[in-house]
């Protein structure tokens, strides 16, 4: 087996774990269940995340916004990553730690959800802005590795990817986050 091929199958590897793993299948309809919820009653799903992370925060936070499989109303979705002058402002003026509590603070009510991606759950802005959404009464759901680091303790579901290899980790977190919003989008629509 050559190397492109390792890849590939470790990347199978994860996500066969996954589809074995009974309370991993049962955390994503959960998660699902929850945006769906919040959603019907006016809420909203924010994302946040670092680095690749931000990136599939954006992609899957415009899934729910633009549209997924169906031509429909758009879902008020949005990834706290994509305001670069609000993010570099806040990082200088008080700490990059702060980056996303601040937006969960200014943007989030009792209802909304809030889904994190961190492959480590060790992510200091992302757990500050989960202790800030639990403040609200919002709904935290955790992307993470197999270990969940704090965000375990911090999330009301967590989806910890039973991986410790950050690109295993984030190509699954695609895959999950992908499911749950066909499945917000079957649902309402």
């Amino acid at each position: 087996m050559n190397f492109i091929q390792s890849k590939i199958k470790a990347s199978i590897e994860v996500k066969e774990s996954i589809i074995h793993n009974d309370y991993l299948v049962d955390s994503i309809a959960k998660a699902a269940k929850l945006c769906i919820k919040s959603l019907r009653n006016g809420g909203k799903v924010l994302f946040c995340g670092n680095g690749g992370s931000a990136a599939d925060s954006q992609h899957l936070a415009s899934e729910l916004s633009g549209r997924f499989y169906k031509d429909r109303k758009p879902l008020f979705a949005e990834a706290l990553t994509v305001n670069t002058s609000y993010i570099t402002a806040i990082a200088n003026d008080y700490c990059f730690e702060d980056i996303y509590s601040r937006l969960v603070l200014s943007k989030g009510k009792s209802g909304d959800i809030l889904i994190g991606l961190s492959t480590s759950g060790n992510s200091e802005n992302i757990v500050r802005a989960f202790k800030q959404a639990t403040k609200l009464q919002m709904k935290t759901i955790a992307f993470t590795g197999k270990k969940g680091g704090k965000l375990n303790k911090l999330s009301d579901i967590l989806i910890n990817v039973p991986s410790t290899d950050t690109p295993r980790i984030q190509e699954s977190h695609i895959l999950v986050g992908h499911i749950i919003c066909e499945i917000v989008e079957n649902e309402m629509f």
